[in-house]
């Protein structure tokens, strides 16, 4: 298969994109060709079969040149390549559909979100068949949808047993400081676990603000922090390159993941896969956290999530090791990237 993937951003070191890399890297191994089109490009280091063209974000282009590339990369390219995969962006399926469609190219998106658009609407009309993470994830009704799950890079998310037992229990929260993150309510039920005498515990808020409202929420965050005087226990590490957020999982010694539930948040999956418990509050990890010592919080409570915070801190650490053994082993056996490439070309083969 020849295959033009278009997506936001190609850049190994970005916090947030980074895994794209991973999933050209895999595409690559069983792509004859790749063409990839994005938005920005960044550092990467990618096999000869793969080619990556910039719409020029990075060097300050207009909209208007982003436009005019788009159309230059999709044209000049246009016999390297014979199946088309957007990632998330389904306006570009608009914008190119009609000619995948008059030269006979397969489309496919790949999208994770709750929004339902005006846009996405269209691309759905246009695309061959769309790929989600859950049933969650894509809340447009479409017979054209196929939920393959998300792909973890198990070469990368490893895990290493380790004693843990350190001097201090490090708990750890990746994500993007926001509202929706919920980290006010981890800030809260340390001021819990503060009360009770559980100063060992140290909390790492990974991640940074976006946009003007989640600086505001961080202020508000840092100011409950000083107010319950936590400032010892809890601070902000800022974002963390996509190729050392592995290491930072497997330093640590529980996740929390205080979503609503939606999609599959990734960062639970990477963190099951270097074997680190995980609290969350998606209720779409039931099935994979339930008989985990029942590491789904049930409410947004602080008082609850106060209390399994605790009783891991305080389980023998055979448990632990069971579980870290347990949830490892169902991210190999459900969320492997490789996996993930495997089923996307197998069903895009089939059309």
């Amino acid at each position: 298969m020849k295959l033009l993937f278009i997506t936001q951003k190609v850049d190994m070191n970005d916090d947030v994109l980074g895994f794209t890399h991973d999933w050209l890297l895999e595409f690559s191994k069983i792509c004859q060709r790749l063409t990839v089109i994005a938005l920005s490009v960044g550092e990467h280091d990618l096999p000869d079969n793969v080619k990556i063209l910039s719409l020029g974000k990075e060097a300050g282009r207009s909209k208007i040149k982003y436009l005019i590339n788009f159309y230059k990369y999709i044209w000049r390219e246009r016999l390297n390549y014979d199946t088309v995969l957007v990632h998330m962006n389904k306006e570009y399926v608009v914008l190119g559909g009609w000619f995948w469609r008059l030269t006979g190219k397969k489309i496919a998106l790949w999208y994770v979100h709750k929004q339902t658009s005006l846009m996405l609407k269209l691309a759905e009309k246009i695309v061959d068949v769309i790929f989600t993470a859950s049933k969650e994830s894509f809340k447009l009704l479409s017979r054209k949808l196929k939920i393959v799950g998300h792909g973890v890079d198990l070469n990368k998310f490893y895990y290493r047993p380790e004693a843990k037992r350190r001097e201090n229990f490090k708990i750890i929260y990746v994500g993007r400081i926001s509202r929706i993150k919920n980290q006010r309510l981890l800030i809260e039920a340390m001021n819990i676990l503060n009360k009770r005498g559980a100063g060992n515990i140290k909390i790492d808020l990974v991640g940074s603000p976006v946009y003007p409202e989640d600086e505001d929420y961080k202020n508000e965050l840092a100011k409950l922090i000083g107010d319950y005087r936590l400032k010892n226990q809890i601070k902000f590490t800022g974002s963390v390159p996509n190729r050392e957020i592995a290491q930072i999982y497997r330093q640590a010694d529980l996740s929390v993941n205080l979503c609503p539930t939606g999609g599959m948040d990734k960062a639970v999956l990477e963190a099951m896969a270097v074997g680190l418990p995980v609290i969350a509050f998606n209720k779409t990890f039931a099935p994979l956290l339930n008989g985990c010592k029942n590491l789904i919080l049930n409410d947004l409570s602080a008082i609850e999530l106060a209390q399994k915070i605790y009783a891991l801190v305080k389980a023998p650490q055979e448990e632990l090791n069971l579980i870290s053994f347990n949830l490892r082993k169902k991210i190999i056996g459900n969320y492997g990237l490789a996996a993930l490439t495997g089923k996307i070309i197998n069903e895009l083969k089939d059309k």
